[in-house]
């Protein structure tokens, strides 16, 4: 198996890396042009406390003449995040090294959102601060979703659907390690519905198939989530929860 940790950002044909004071971005060649407005709109979510995700921590960014972005910025979950909520401490920046998992997950065609760039912001000796990018998506996390259909047929397919997309990710080599009803993205096109995977924050890529105990892992993660959101069931019954279960 290989180790996450060998997973590290390397030059891209299709990423380019500016340096802009104690910023250093690494974008897309399709977003390139728009690095200075990017970088600017970066600078005023630094300030900003509040936004999309079960970390109140994405942005859509729109760019004039080229696709919206999704920047998501590093937070720290647990007790942490009461101290340091945004600063991380190393030498292999977790903006990049996820950028480089999203690139090799999409390889294997695993269904992840579209890496499109990272920030990092050095501020202070092996500290930093950062941003993921990715192509922005246009539809609704699984747990906003079984909450807005009422229709049980497809809410059933669309559960089969994102446990189709844990198989593929599992059968591909990725551990996500925080797999829940938020980092499970609904889109839709036309009556075609498609499950995508968040937030790759920790996950963890494997040469071959992922080992059963960190299938079982991500399995029991994914359904804590449903039973912490769903505590009485009304959304997420007996055979809900038997869907989802991938291990």
């Amino acid at each position: 198996m290989r180790p996450r940790n060998a997973i590290d950002w390397r030059p891209d044909p299709n990423f380019t890396g500016i340096a802009l004071g104690r910023r250093l971005l690494i974008l897309h060649r399709e977003i390139l042009s728009h690095a200075p407005v990017i970088a600017a709109r970066l600078r005023e979510l630094e300030k900003s406390a509040s936004g999309a995700g079960n970390r109140a921590s994405g942005f859509r960014i729109k760019l004039d003449g080229g696709p919206e972005l999704f920047a998501r910025r590093a937070r720290r979950g647990g007790l942490m995040r009461y101290l340091v909520s945004d600063t991380f401490f190393g030498t292999k920046p977790r903006p990049l090294t996820e950028l480089a998992v999203a690139l090799e997950a999409r390889r294997r065609a695993i269904g992840v959102a579209e890496p499109m760039g990272a920030c990092v912001e050095t501020v202070g000796p092996g500290l930093y601060r950062g941003f993921v990018l990715t192509r922005a998506l246009a539809g609704m996390t699984l747990w906003e979703f079984v909450r807005a259909d009422d229709d049980p047929f497809v809410r059933g397919h669309v559960l089969m659907l994102a446990r189709a997309a844990v198989a593929t990710m599992h059968n591909r080599g990725m551990f996500h390690a925080d797999l829940n009803l938020h980092n499970l993205f609904v889109t839709q096109s036309g009556e075609s519905f498609s499950v995508v995977i968040l937030d790759l924050d920790k996950a963890r890529l494997h040469d071959g198939p992922l080992p059963e105990a960190l299938r079982r892992k991500n399995a029991h993660r994914l359904l804590r989530s449903a039973r912490k959101l769903d505590p009485s069931g009304r959304y997420f019954d007996a055979a809900a929860l038997k869907t989802l279960d991938v291990s």
